[in-house]
């Protein structure tokens, strides 16, 4: 009996994780991938629970997952909502300090993805209008995860979270101690 209730709960959980992945618009490979699964299976819980829901439902994208690290370095507010984001990451306990190799493959799963998306909305809450859709903070907990290109570092000045490129040659400052932006300069 005792194994039974275990397969039900571990079944159950993978369910309300793949509703709320659905919620946040990822893709089915997305959710395949954290909650082990099918596709098909994946496809019956959307009719099933939010395609007939009154109202409208969130949408189904397809495509690839975001693959692209400088996504997050491109800007000051993709700067500043991925440290923001990587900060909620690890304040949720799904960044470790430090990572393993065992670590590594470990990552996706039922239980993580349930904090993974309470992380995400908090992340919403705190910012407003994100510029980091729900893909993209998947990516960027990979990233983090593997810190093979971006990784968590600290500001020179204020010791505030910064995600940076791992290979950049200067230490990282944040958007409020880094000097601003030289305006372009008009021909005279």
């Amino acid at each position: 009996m005792r194994i039974h209730d275990d397969r039900y709960q571990r079944d159950q959980l993978r369910h309300e994780v793949a509703l709320a992945f659905i919620r946040h618009e990822a893709l089915t490979h997305t959710i395949r991938v954290w909650t082990g699964l099918t596709d098909d299976r994946i496809r019956k819980l959307y009719r099933s629970y939010i395609e007939s829901a009154p109202g409208s439902g969130p949408v189904r994208h397809r495509g690839k997952s975001p693959q692209q690290p400088a996504f997050f370095t491109r800007s000051v507010r993709a700067r500043e909502e991925s440290s923001v984001l990587a900060s909620v990451f690890r304040h949720a306990g799904i960044l470790p300090r430090s990572t393993t190799a065992e670590g590594a493959r470990s990552l996706a799963g039922p239980v993580r993805g349930g904090l993974l998306c309470q992380a995400y909305e908090s992340y919403r809450s705190l910012v407003g209008t994100p510029l980091i859709t729900f893909e993209h903070a998947v990516f960027l907990l990979a990233a983090l995860w593997r810190a093979e290109e971006l990784v968590i570092g600290t500001c020179r000045d204020c010791g505030a979270v910064v995600v940076v490129d791992r290979w950049a040659m200067r230490a990282p400052r944040c958007s409020v101690c880094a000097p601003p932006a030289r305006a372009a300069e008009s021909p005279r």
